[in-house]
């Protein structure tokens, strides 16, 4: 059998929170489903708009506010400058659209990742300095940790606004107005939010000042598409504010009230935007937005995010789905080459107990290094770190590294590489980032230096956090197979992260199997009280753990719905799987 950890405990629905019994009794499935992500009140499913926290509590706002709206109303050139992934291309873009309708004298700039690295560095402050001559500089999805930046924008009298997400220890650059919920004297109830929330707070926020005041405004909440692929695609932690701005993103989509862009990037991908899920922004749309950012330069998947002419949305599409085909194959060969490296090191006596995976090659490429640290993270279940060269043509000891780390629940990512900062302030040029994501800079001779002392850091981690836990949600009834249950449990909440997509378990009768392109198993199941044959799919399935005489099996499983030739039908998603009984 395997060895799983149920989300919630209680088999009985008379156990279950008061509030969710009357659930219970329609659906003792979805009631504890809920029960297990820790809603005890159907209030806190709430997904009306006026259910969103209000934007007073974001401390800063309303001086940005001010600032904004006298820089408007004064015909002052605004520049946005973005980050290079899809949050911060969905952060200009919103900030783009809504300055423009309201009559502001607006552009934008974003960093390319490979010649100016992350954030308002002095470098992109002239740059900017010199491409737009602006009286003022808001930056989206970054900033909090840009003292050096803002100074050199106040050198030349420039206004900086920074509205940003992600975490600081440090002291808050003095720009004239910072919001971001994890500044340290932010008492906004979310700490949730990503760079293209707080963009849109600030904007609604600005919205309904200058719509008192009788000024050129606009409904802010139109543009909710784009803070909804932001928001899944940087693995936004999905509370009740989250949870409100995705649904009404995703349904604006169904409906086909979205900008081009998304359209055409669906369209691309072959997927029909009424059937859209929330997962699609981080599996479909995201991907395709952050090749720009990852390959080239993000103003393709910007200017995609901001065309109103159905061509150039398709044209733009098409040049980020070839990014992303480029992207796939280039993260391809890094990843076969990262897995050999680890497989080399597991041989080595050092090995043991390892705590984590820290990887650089003199030629990889470092658009990708985060998706290979995602991907090795997942193998592994350790915290993973894959570095490239800064510049691919200076590879000496002195030229800096970067490094994107991705972590598992339990290692704070970003703390763990401030402490190894603390304890060696010599081994790291600089570094920010999330608890589960982070990213850095150091020189190529510390290399060695740095993996030695994170390991230190992650010695010092109870074991327990480095045992993966398999989570279930229990078994379904057998009413539940059913492709009525597959399409309400998907539209029942925006599920992701923070809110864990519904996973199930139970003991099935193997009818038959097929291996396909010998690496997919497809099986034909059986389960109690079900009257007809369940077919179930496990991609990339591990071959030592299946025995071809299999009679029974013990599957962790998603429920999903397979369509073939215009049909739909009921299929498990197997994640795991253990064989019971053998003939």
């Amino acid at each position: 059998m395997l060895n799983l950890t149920p989300r919630y405990t209680s088999t009985r629905t008379d156990e279950l929170p008061a509030a969710l019994q009357p659930l219970a009794a329609q659906s003792p499935t979805l009631a504890r489903l809920y029960a297990g992500r820790g809603i005890t009140n159907p209030e806190q499913l709430e997904i009306s708009l006026s259910g969103l926290l209000p934007a007073e509590q974001l401390h800063g706002v309303t001086k940005a506010v001010d600032l904004l709206d006298a820089a408007i109303d004064k015909g002052q050139r605004i520049l946005i400058v973005g980050d290079f992934d899809c949050d911060g291309a969905t952060s200009t873009a919103l900030m783009m659209r809504v300055l423009t309708k309201m009559g502001a004298v607006v552009d934008f700039l974003v960093p390319d990742r490979f010649k100016y690295g992350y954030g308002l560095t002095p470098e992109i402050v002239e740059l900017g300095i010199e491409t737009y001559q602006p009286d003022m500089i808001v930056t989206v999805d970054n900033g909090i940790s840009s003292h050096e930046g803002v100074a050199r924008a106040q050198a030349d009298g420039i206004t900086v606004i920074i509205t940003d997400h992600h975490l600081t220890t440090k002291a808050t650059p003095p720009a004239e107005a910072v919001v971001n919920p994890n500044q340290l004297d932010c008492h906004f109830a979310s700490k949730a939010l990503v760079g293209v929330g707080v963009a849109f707070y600030v904007l609604g926020r600005l919205a309904k000042r200058r719509r008192t005041a009788g000024k050129s405004t606009v409904q802010v909440s139109q543009y909710l598409d784009l803070v909804a692929l932001g928001t899944i695609a940087d693995v936004g932690v999905l509370d009740k504010n989250n949870r409100i701005l995705v649904h009404h993103g995703l349904t604006a989509i169904r409906q086909g009230r979205c900008c081009m862009g998304i359209l055409a990037l669906l369209e691309q991908a072959g997927r029909d935007p009424k059937q859209l899920h929330a997962q699609d922004f981080g599996f479909v749309l995201g991907p395709r937005i952050n090749a720009a950012g990852r390959m080239d330069n993000m103003r393709i998947g910007i200017e995609c995010l901001l065309t109103e002419d159905w061509h150039t949305a398709q044209r733009l599409a098409q040049e980020l789905e070839q990014l992303n085909r480029t992207r796939r194959q280039v993260e391809g060969e890094m990843r076969a080459q990262a897995d050999k490296i680890v497989q080399t090191l597991a041989g080595t006596a050092s090995s043991t107990d390892k705590r984590s995976i820290i990887l650089y090659q003199d030629d990889w490429h470092q658009g990708v290094i985060g998706i290979v640290a995602g991907r090795l993270k997942e193998t592994h279940y350790l915290p993973s770190i894959v570095f490239a060269p800064a510049d691919k043509a200076c590879t000496g000891d002195d030229d800096a590294i970067k490094g994107s780390a991705r972590s598992i629940a339990g290692v704070h990512i970003r703390d763990a590489i401030e402490l190894v900062a603390e304890r060696y302030p010599d081994l790291i040029s600089h570094f920010g980032g999330h608890a589960m994501a982070a990213g850095l800079t150091i020189k190529r001779r510390h290399f060695d230096g740095f993996v030695a002392a994170f390991n230190e850091v992650m010695a010092e981690i109870d074991d327990e956090v480095f045992a993966e836990q398999k989570l279930t949600d229990g078994p379904l009834q057998a009413s539940d197979f059913s492709l009525w249950f597959a399409e309400h449990l998907a539209d029942a909440s925006i599920w992701g992260h923070g809110f864990a997509p519904p996973i199930f378990d139970g003991v099935f009768e193997v009818l038959s199997f097929k291996v396909l392109k010998d690496k997919h198993l497809k099986l034909s199941l059986r389960y109690p009280d079900v009257q007809y044959p369940i077919d179930a799919i496990y991609f990339n399935f591990d071959s030592a753990a299946w025995d071809y005489r299999a009679q029974q099996v013990h599957v962790l499983f998603e429920l999903d719905i397979n369509e073939w030739n215009g049909k739909q039908s009921l299929q498990l998603m197997i994640k795991d799987l253990a064989v019971v009984a053998a003939a």
